[in-house]
């Protein structure tokens, strides 16, 4: 058998849909949509969610309780590891510094200093938080954990 010769399996392929092609194609005229209503129209139908004019289930459950959604501050999380092979030591980490490294993507959101892995070289480094563990382990390499 030639690489010519080779052929998909069959009906592995089907023919599309071509809509509107004269009656005899099976899906002329009203090209499958039926006859009239809101969903043979263009751009007709409901949007996601709608039931017909009934109340709808996301608006008839009830809504209680407490959400910490709005206040929860989200920091992005840097581990001593990352740190201790992007940069060299003894030097001075902010956020700038993370940025410009791609440890974090904005500037704009909080930075979080977390411990895991190892740490040898010593650093001072700014940020908004740290864990625990990751001010223990930058204090024993030598270095200073200051929060912003």
């Amino acid at each position: 058998m030639r690489i010519q010769d080779l052929r998909p399996a069959e009906g592995a392929r089907k023919a599309k849909k071509r809509v509107g092609q004269g009656i005899g194609s099976g899906l002329g005229k009203t090209s499958g949509k039926g006859m009239k209503g809101q969903k043979s129209r263009a751009g007709g139908g409901v949007r996601p969610g709608f039931e017909g004019g009934q109340m709808p289930l996301y608006r008839r459950t009830p809504k209680r309780g407490f959400s910490n959604y709005r206040f929860a501050k989200n920091y992005q999380i840097v581990n001593v590891e990352a740190i201790e092979a992007r940069f060299e030591a003894g030097m001075e980490i902010g956020a700038n510094e993370l940025y410009k490294s791609g440890l974090v993507k904005k500037l704009t959101e909080p930075v979080k200093i977390l411990g895991e892995g190892e740490m040898t070289k010593s650093f001072t480094i700014k940020a908004d938080a740290f864990s625990r563990q990751a001010v223990e382990k930058i204090e024993a390499s030598g270095g200073k954990a200051e929060v912003v």
